[in-house]
């Protein structure tokens, strides 16, 4: 009995070497943004993510001590970042109502897509690079990043007809897809790559 509540009372103690934050994602007008993605980066690495409640309110824990860029992103929405963000370890930092977005005016092409591993699970921390194919066949360079901790990456263009060439790579393996896109919307792919999670 006393080493079982030895092993509880240490638990708290593991869990409080780190801090988190929380706060309310808001429109202009001081609305809250109901489902709101908040993701935390660090060295252009995204650490942890977290989703507002239907009041705009979230919180996430679990993060070690130092500075944080917090990117903030709804659906209608423009995205928002919020730079050196200093979390403290046993400490929950309020960011109040600090993170507010504007509604997207639809001037933007926004590519959503996943990478995943031949199994089906996500790929964390591949390269993407997009490039718009002209009508000659040449290619421009329009756009690098790495997918999140959900596998998933998002880029933004201005709106227009376009061919867009979307390559990942993750430890040597790389796929393809090509995507047809026009007006201001939002497009979604999925690149499966041939390379198992459990390969190193």
């Amino acid at each position: 009995m006393f080493v079982l509540l030895g092993i509880l009372c240490l638990l708290p103690s593991v869990f409080a070497q780190t801090g988190g934050l929380k706060g309310k994602v808001r429109t202009n007008s001081g609305s809250g943004i109901p489902n709101a993605n908040i993701t935390v980066r660090k060295d252009g690495k995204d650490i942890k993510s977290a989703k507002a409640d239907a009041k705009g309110i979230f919180i996430l824990e679990g993060l070690d001590s130092g500075n944080y860029s917090v990117v903030v992103d709804a659906s209608g929405f423009g995205s928002g970042v919020l730079y050196n963000v200093e979390v403290k370890k046993k400490k929950i930092r309020d960011l109040g109502d600090r993170l507010m977005l504007s509604v997207d005016q639809g001037t933007q092409v926004i590519l959503r897509g996943s990478v995943f591993y031949r199994e089906g699970t996500s790929v964390t921390g591949a390269k993407i690079e997009v490039e718009k194919v002209n009508a000659d066949g040449s290619t421009r360079s329009i756009g690098i990043t790495n997918t999140n901790v959900s596998g998933e990456f998002t880029i933004r263009q201005p709106a227009g007809p376009a061919k867009l060439r979307v390559t990942a790579k993750f430890k040597g393996v790389s796929g393809t897809k090509e995507i047809e896109v026009e007006n201001a919307a939002v497009y979604r792919m999925a690149i499966t790559l041939d390379i198992s999670r459990t390969e190193k």
